[in-house]
């Protein structure tokens, strides 16, 4: 079988396993939060944490509470870094530095998992489970929590409020991603990955000597980061790693763990909204970018011209044997289209193009299908500026589910698409201006410049994933990376919920002849024209200096 046969093959099997599980899980989600019954262990943890489950909150007050819980969160993963060396299972690791301690905590509180060390070097196993893994799936259901939080904006009419925050993280963590993780973790176990807390041994190698290795929970946490669209890896070699990703199948099941609960959270907005083609409409736009990126991103590495690379079939440097092209492919889509870091291949081997549209993805907003619950409330703001967009041209106030998308929504939404290339480009001009990124690069040139502005990018739109060649454990990227990601990820959720709370205190507007049906195939295609529009006149110069001139160079 051809490597291209396989890589389509592969690409089939995936879709289809996502098709069968949409349904059956979205609807499922949709019940777990419009229930109002309380399970007893849920019961126990508001009990613990002081929350009455059952008071509804107006958009201030859930936004404090996303705020104040991620504010704990970091403190406490911080100080457990911080406090490594005197705890045990620490494996002989000594404390964190600050500015990388600073920096993990931010990145895993922020759904992002950016790593800037090797976590079979650095973190022993109270500080890999106990703080890393919880984060995973916390910080996932936080996303959940708020994308819930718009919906029903949406779906209510003439009150100010959004449901109760406590009660959405807990199920979300409870009823939803606990339950898949341990499913999901009896498969990694049974494909080889590893689960348990050894020590650090001394392995034999195939050419003689012998290297040190660690063992960990490693299958229980590889799940959330997956399923969470969270991505940090448990060594630094991440998914490519064999304790990690052991076979072509496990590799396709961890593609599939990424972009289950993104995709099938479009059900739950239908079923939530009393409108399931609603939900089939914004579905449709995230399947034609994930397929459309898919099919370029083969075609680039497959494709790509040279005697080496025409004896291997492609592209193969920087890729795993065991995954080949396709499997490479399909992953590095995924995981640059949802806001996850995890990568089972070196992202800066990729051809330019390649390299290009892994940028792209980020920058698109992670929204096709994006991260859990982030690219759900990403892709429902996209959908209010097409509609506004669509209202300008008719010359008729724009409407989207019944809502009057007025001043004030279209400020919010506007606010929205601009915070995060505004952090990307800041930090990219400032990082590029200063002496530190020459010397922390190890590319010149268009590759250097990308290696910069992939950082940020992956850092501002909480994805995490690397494209290597660029030594970020200094001072400057610490904290520069550690900031843009705690900014691009709650700033946009100040301007979700607050369009939350602005749609939830309207009154229904009803459907005539003149309204824009939203969901039909031609508002579809108007979407997807929005998003690369928009995405393209904010950065296409940036990616004109990076990956477009190295891959027209090539």
């Amino acid at each position: 079988m051809s490597p291209v046969t396989a890589g389509v093959l592969q690409l089939l099997a995936l879709t289809a396993a996502l098709a069968l599980a949409y349904r059956p899980l979205g609807d499922y989600m949709a019940k777990v939060y419009s229930s109002e019954k309380h399970y007893r262990p849920e019961k126990w943890i508001y009990k613990a944490i002081g929350a009455n489950p059952s008071a509804e909150m107006r958009w201030p007050a859930y936004l404090r509470g996303v705020l104040a819980f991620s504010a704990m969160s970091v403190l406490f993963l911080y100080l457990l870094q911080r406090l490594q060396g005197v705890l045990p299972g620490s494996l002989g690791f000594a404390s964190i530095d600050p500015d990388q301690a600073f920096n993990t905590a931010a990145s895993f509180v922020a759904n992002t998992n950016w790593q800037s060390y090797a976590g079979e070097q650095a973190m022993g196993h109270v500080v890999q489970t106990g703080g890393l893994a919880v984060q995973n799936f916390v910080s996932a259901a936080v996303g959940m929590a708020v994308a819930v939080a718009l919906v029903r904006g949406f779906a209510r009419s003439r009150t100010g409020e959004l449901g109760n925050f406590w009660a959405d993280l807990v199920r979300g963590t409870v009823r939803i991603l606990l339950p898949i993780s341990v499913i999901g973790a009896i498969v990694l176990v049974a494909c080889g990955a590893i689960q348990n807390f050894a020590g650090i041994h001394e392995v034999g190698q195939f050419l003689g000597g012998t290297q040190q290795w660690n063992g960990g929970a490693v299958a229980s946490q590889e799940v959330i980061k997956e399923l969470g669209t969270n991505g940090g890896g448990y060594f630094n070699a991440n998914s490519a790693h064999p304790f990690e990703n052991p076979t072509p199948f496990s590799n396709l099941f961890e593609i599939f763990l990424i972009l289950i609960i993104p995709f099938a959270m479009t059900r739950t907005f239908g079923r939530m909204v009393g409108s399931l083609r609603q939900g089939y409409a914004i579905l449709a736009t995230m399947a034609v970018i994930w397929l459309g990126f898919t099919a370029l991103m083969m075609w680039t590495e497959f494709a790509h011209h040279g005697p080496a690379f025409d004896i291997t079939g492609g592209a193969m440097e920087g890729k795993e044997t065991r995954f080949g092209i396709g499997g490479s492919a399909i992953f590095s889509v995924a995981t640059t289209l949802t806001s996850t870091g995890a990568v089972n291949s070196f992202h800066s081997s990729f051809t330019g193009l390649g390299g290009g549209i892994q940028l792209l993805g980020m920058q698109l907003g992670e929204i096709a299908p994006g991260g859990v619950g982030s690219g759900l409330y990403g892709m429902l703001i996209m959908a209010i500026i097409a509609v506004f967009i669509a209202g300008l041209m008719v010359g008729r106030t724009p409407e989207y589910l019944g809502k009057k998308i007025g001043t004030r929504e279209i400020k919010l939404a506007a606010c929205y698409i601009l915070i995060t290339p505004a952090l990307v480009l800041c930090f990219t001009a400032a990082a590029m201006a200063l002496p530190t990124p020459p010397h922390s690069m190890l590319n010149p040139g268009a590759h250097g410049f990308s290696e910069v502005l992939y950082a940020y990018t992956s850092g501002a739109n909480n994805n995490g994933s690397a494209f290597a060649g660029l030594n970020a454990d200094t001072q400057w990227f610490n904290s520069t990376i550690g900031i843009a990601m705690l900014l691009g990820r709650f700033l946009p959720m100040v301007f979700v919920l607050a369009l939350a709370g602005s749609l939830a205190e309207q009154k229904p507007v009803p459907e005539t002849a003149g309204t824009l049906r939203t969901d039909k195939p031609l508002y579809a295609g108007l979407l997807v024209g929005t998003i690369v529009i928009i995405t393209g006149l904010t950065y296409f110069p940036a990616l004109a200096l990076g990956p477009l001139a190295e891959g027209l160079a090539s």
